[in-house]
């Protein structure tokens, strides 16, 4: 129940930031601002989910592997701002 909440309230968020950016430059955004929008709110649920899985981690193994993963999706949101 609680990812779903998540989700939805991240989705809200973006959306908003989205229709605020493009009442800011009174015009629509393009194809390739909605595919970076898009993407970064994936990368952005797919974060939010690995912390959560990684709270939970009890193994070494696992724990590494989403560390890892953790650091590979902030690097790719890092590339994503420019």
């Amino acid at each position: 129940m609680s990812r779903g909440w998540e989700s939805k309230f991240v989705e809200s968020q973006q959306e908003e930031a989205a229709r605020g950016r493009a009442d800011k430059k009174n015009r629509p955004l393009s194809e390739e601002e909605r595919a970076r929008f898009t993407r970064r709110a994936t990368l952005e649920l797919a974060r939010t989910r690995t912390v959560a899985d990684l709270n939970l981690a009890t193994a070494p193994a696992r724990r590494l592997m989403l560390e890892r993963a953790l650091a590979a999706l902030d690097l790719e949101l890092t590339a994503l701002d420019g």
